[in-house]
């Protein structure tokens, strides 16, 4: 697909504007429309919403979630040279894009969107873990965010869904999965960017729950499952020896075997292990 919407095929963009992708911003530009369009697509109905796109490059996705029918577009690009090109979709889409040129980890969202909005992004690769940390760790739950829509290389995606007993299973699966709901939607090859990463990536779909599956305080879970995975080898005996001084016990209390490892265990054990530390 050459065009969706009247403007110039991405290569001419670039090609216009000069914009090779730098690796020290974790660039790497999808510029196939058809494969924008499809991501835009996986975003669900975008009709009426406020969608956020972090590290929109030269505008391809942009167009894609523009063109099926997004009410209003923030896109967060940190390169300036990209402002030229984004500027000309935000002429051809009057009062619908708005971009930023800044960090998308200093800028308050909540200023420029009506909530709940979606977010879908080819996140930059340098910066697509902690951002995905931020949004599934917000201080009140349901969080501003409907749905998360995003690319990542394909092991983190596999990192996201991946079940217990899995070897990429861990603290990314129980903290995306514990409060949404998380499948992979697409898979893409290296040649499918410019320039081509030495890796696979997928897209990774999150439909935030309106609820936690299971309770837990959240300050208590993470501690227990960043030990539990820091040392994902040891038995649990050891590994969250630092959490509670009878951690045996607790263990036991919550139906779980000293003796286990943390790859093994459900999210609903790991919850019920923080609610018996937090009763003391």
């Amino acid at each position: 697909m050459t065009a969706i919407d009247g403007l110039p095929p991405l290569r001419e963009v670039i090609r216009d504007h000069d914009l090779v992708a730098k690796k020290q911003l974790g660039q790497n530009f999808l510029l196939d429309l058809n494969l924008t369009a499809k991501i835009a697509r996986a975003a669900g109905d975008l009709a009426g919403h406020d969608i956020l796109e972090v590290g929109p490059g030269p505008g391809g996705l942009t167009r894609g979630l523009l063109a099926e029918g997004a009410r209003k577009v923030l896109a967060i690009e940190k390169d300036p040279r990209c402002m030229a090109a984004l500027g000309e979709i935000a002429r051809h889409y009057p009062g619908r894009l708005e971009v930023i040129n800044g960090d998308a980890l200093d800028v308050d969202i909540s200023q420029h969107l009506r909530a709940p909005y979606k977010i879908a992004a080819n996140l930059p690769y340098n910066v697509g873990t902690e951002l995905l940390v931020r949004w599934l760790t917000p201080k009140e739950w349901p969080p501003q965010w409907d749905s998360l829509t995003l690319m990542f290389q394909r092991e983190v995606a596999e990192r996201i869904v991946a079940q217990p007993g899995d070897k990429h299973y861990g603290r990314l699966a129980i903290l995306a999965q514990w409060r949404a709901q998380a499948r992979i939607v697409m898979s893409l090859p290296p040649e499918a960017f410019t320039p081509a990463p030495k890796v696979h990536s997928a897209v990774v779909h999150l439909k935030a729950l309106p609820a936690p599956r299971y309770s837990a305080d959240p300050a208590i879970l993470s501690r227990v499952v960043a030990a539990g995975f820091n040392q994902r080898r040891k038995m649990l005996r050891a590994s969250l020896k630092s959490v509670a001084p009878d951690i045996e016990a607790k263990l036991e209390a919550a139906g779980i075997a000293p003796t286990e490892r943390a790859e093994r265990i459900t999210i609903e054990g790991f919850c019920k292990l923080a609610r018996v530390i937090a009763e003391g």
